[in-house]
This record gives C-alpha cells, sequence and structure tokens, in this order.
C-alpha cells in the first residue's frame, strides 16, 4: 500500500474512532426522535363517502386521485350518507379515519355538554361545499293536493292528498334534516307517508309515480340532482322563507339556484330558485397523522376552490360552519398555506424534514458542546501513539550504569526499529522526529559512557 494512502487510511481511523460515539449518540437520538414523532404517515386511509352516484363518493374518488400522487393509497367505504359516517368516526374498531359530514345531520342532543361529548375525538379539516335540500316533487301531486302544479310552500306537502315522501335512506343525514323542517312548519309526521329509500331507487320510484316527492342533501354535481333538474314533470321546491330557515337553523344558509345555470340554452331554471344548504365538512378522528391531515386539506383546496353554482372561486374550503374544533394541521394550512417544503420538495422529504428539524436543531445544540472533547481526543490518541515510546526510552536512560551497555544499545536498536514504523498524520510528524532526535541523543551517551564492568 502506498505510503501517503496509508497514512490518510491511519487518519481516517483515528477519527472515526474519536468520533465514533458521538456519531453513535447522534443517530441514537435521532432513531428516538423519529420513533416518537412518526413523521412520516401511514401509506393507506379510510374514507367513508356516500351513497353510489353520491356528490360524497363522486368527491371520494377525486381525492383518492390527488393523495394517489403522494404515494397514498385512500379506501372509499361507501355508505348511506352522513349520519353512518359519524356513527363510524365514533367506532374505534370500524377502522375509518375520515369522512364526509353534512352539517346538522347529528342527532339532537339534550345539552350542549352531551353534544361535545358525542363529538369527543372529532375534529374537521373544514367545510368544503354547500349541500343544497333538493325537494323534488311530480307536478301531478301538487296538482292534486293544491290545483296548482307549483307548490308554494312546504306546507303543502302536509295536506291531505296522502302524500308519499322519500326523506333518504336510514344512516344518511337528510332523514334527520327533514323531520327538523317539518316540525318547524308543523306538518305533522302522520299526515304523511315517509319512505326511506336509498337515492337510487327513490329517483326510480318517482318516475314511476310510486312517491309524490323525494329530498335531497347533496351538492349540484351529483348526476341524480342533474338528471333530475332537466326531466319533464318533476320540479324543484323554492324554499321561499329560506332566509328564516337559516335564522333557526345554525347549519344551514340560504342559497340561490341562478336562472339558467342548468342549461343557458334551454333556460333551465326559467327564474331563480331559492334553496336552503346545510355545509359538507371533511371530519377525521384526532388521531389522524397531521401530515396526511396536510395532505387532505391541500386535495381540499384543489377540489373545491373553483367557482360553482352555489360559491364563488375561493369560497371553499373553509372554516366558517364546521360545528367542531378545527384540527392544528388545517388550522395551520389556512392560515399559512401549504408548508414552504412542500412547495419545492417531494411530500416525503418535505415532511420529514418539516416534522424533524426542530428536533435536529435540538440534537445539534446538546452535541455541539460534546463535540468541543473530540479535537483534544483525537490529538491524544495520535501523539499517545509517539508518547508511549518515551516510557521505554527513559527506562533505558535510568539503567545507565546498572546494565551493560551492549545490551542497552541492543534494546535501544530495536526501539529505533519500531519507532520507524510508527505512522502518523504529517500535522504530528514533528513530534515523530522530536522522538528519533531524541535516541539518537540517549545512545550517543551510551557511546560516551564508561564500559559497565
Amino acid at each position: 500500500m502506498p505510503q501517503a494512502l496509508r497514512h490518510t487510511l491511519l487518519s481516517v481511523r483515528d477519527l472515526l474512532a474519536t468520533a465514533g460515539p458521538f456519531i453513535l449518540l447522534a443517530l441514537v437520538l435521532l432513531l428516538l426522535a423519529y420513533k416518537v414523532l412518526d413523521p412520516n404517515p401511514p401509506k393507506k386511509v379510510v374514507l367513508a363517502t356516500g351513497a353510489d352516484q353520491g356528490a360524497y363518493a363522486e368527491f371520494g374518488k377525486r381525492y383518492a386521485a390527488q393523495l394517489k400522487a403522494h404515494g397514498i393509497q385512500v379506501e372509499l367505504r361507501g355508505t348511506a350518507g352522513a349520519a353512518e359516517n359519524l356513527k363510524l368516526l365514533r367506532d374505534p374498531d370500524s377502522g375509518v379515519d375520515l369522512a364526509f359530514v353534512q352539517g346538522g345531520a347529528d342527532q339532537e342532543y339534550a345539552s350542549s355538554a352531551d353534544h361535545e361529548a358525542a363529538n369527543a375525538g372529532l375534529v374537521s379539516l373544514g367545510s368544503l361545499f354547500h349541500e343544497p335540500v333538493w325537494l323534488f316533487y311530480r307536478e301531478e301531486s301538487a296538482q292534486r293536493a293544491t290545483g296548482k302544479p307549483a307548490l308554494e310552500a312546504l306546507a303543502d306537502i302536509g295536506k291531505p292528498g296522502d302524500w308519499k315522501l322519500n326523506i333518504g335512506a336510514p344512516g344518511s343525514g337528510v332523514p334527520n334534516l327533514v323531520k327538523r323542517l317539518l316540525e318547524a312548519n308543523r306538518i305533522a309526521p302522520e299526515s304523511l307517508t315517509l319512505v326511506q329509500n336509498p337515492s337510487t331507487p327513490a329517483v326510480v320510484s318517482l318516475l314511476a309515480g310510486e312517491i309524490d316527492a323525494l329530498v335531497f342533501a347533496s351538492a349540484p354535481e351529483s348526476p341524480l340532482v342533474q338528471m333530475l333538474l332537466q326531466t319533464p314533470g318533476v320540479r324543484l321546491f323554492d324554499f321561499p322563507q329560506a332566509e328564516a330557515y337559516s335564522r333557526r337553523f345554525p347549519f344551514i344558509s340560504p342559497v340561490m339556484l341562478p336562472r339558467g345555470v342548468v342549461d343557458l340554452a334551454r333556460d333551465q331554471p326559467p327564474a331563480n330558485i331559492r334553496l336552503i344548504a346545510p355545509t359538507a365538512t371533511l371530519v377525521a378522528r384526532d388521531s389522524l397523522h397531521p401530515a396526511l391531515a396536510q395532505l387532505f386539506v391541500q386535495a381540499a383546496k384543489q377540489i373545491h376552490s373553483g367557482a360553482g353554482w352555489f360559491q364563488r372561486k375561493g369560497s371553499f374550503p373553509s372554516i366558517e360552519n364546521t360545528e367542531r374544533p378545527l384540527a392544528a394541521e388545517a388550522e395551520r394550512f389556512y392560515r399559512n398555506g401549504p408548508p414552504l417544503l412542500q412547495r419545492y420538495l417531494p411530500f416525503w422529504i418535505a415532511n420529514l424534514v418539516d416534522r424533524m428539524w426542530v428536533v435536529m436543531l435540538s440534537i445539534v445544540a446538546i452535541l455541539i458542546p460534546l463535540s468541543r472533547v473530540v479535537p483534544p481526543l483525537y490529538e491524544f490518541r495520535v501523539r499517545s501513539r509517539i508518547f508511549r515510546w518515551y516510557g521505554q526510552l527513559r527506562r533505558l536512560e535510568d539503567s545507565m550504569g546498572e546494565r551493560p551497555t551492549p545490551e542497552l544499545l541492543q534494546e535501544l536498536d530495536s526501539l529505533e526499529d519500531r519507532a520507524g514504523k510508527i505512522s502518523v498524520p504529517l500535522s504530528y510528524a514533528d513530534e515523530l522526529y522530536s522522538l528519533r532526535s531524541h535516541i539518537h541523543m540517549v545512545r550517543r551517551r551510551l557511546q560516551s559512557a564508561t564500559p559497565h564492568s
């Protein structure tokens, strides 16, 4: 091996042997911090959506596509709707991590304390879109009940005529909402035949004349809503008291379906229609990994921030009407936007640095004072390779006059031979040459000494 390479490898070995404990300590601290902080999220998450062909199901597919780009698999779990979603979120064994929840879908509680207890462990990632209450009815049924093809008030469906009203499948948020509206309008439940079929069978029944009306609470993106808005003989109920409903129920907002928004060429609808709308929110367990919460609110921004039938561009996602405490990561996003590093680096790298930088700075702050002992230790290790021979040299010198000179000279030659094989960095070569000069000095003294008799 070339001498220069040998010296280099030796220096590296000395440095590693000296700094090794500190490097090992730093690695142990980093591993402990990684285990405690768990910065990288799980690669699979379960999102409860809603019925097939509903708005929740359609939006769920968009979220799955958005998170797939970051290596996260989103399992979509179809449900009857918002009420079932809340039930799944509250069940620790359901496996559901997030869900779409309609405002007002929760049952009424006797007190605010009961409501808080029921929602313990749940957080909101923000409100996403308005879910207008779509009350579609057959013109024939309205004509039979009121003598006119259009209903003028919600109370008209409670008039004699044995109306059959589909209020949504059990487990959806609509039945509870409709019952509140009927109660507010003093419509006795026995004056109606309430049916609770899923959305698709209910639409089939409405078109076949088997029921008189049905209620959706869904975003306009729902294919069923789009179809019914353009079906002859089916009308959408205009809520003339929309503003009053919003004052009675804090989770409801008055919205307007603008004239011509469905089909400008056919002028559908032919006039503005007033509607009432709960707000859909994205609800998660408070145990959801912060990085996943950050990804979901970023996806919500991409999916829901555009202009729509009931919103202007940038209106959603929002912190308004969330009904539940806002998750810390969501609050951070709405206040500052996406984390700075995620704007320039891949998600996994940016997330790791973003969640570990405080710990890494703390570890550095601990190791900097300790690292001050590394140079002295390194110097001691290298110099001790030379200084240990001084002990033998001192013993030889002290033996002058007590042992035969030829024997001492022989040991000194052996010592010089071994000292010549010592390898040290060039910065410490002066001490090696100093050792050799001292060996020569002792030799001269031995050679000039009186032979031992």
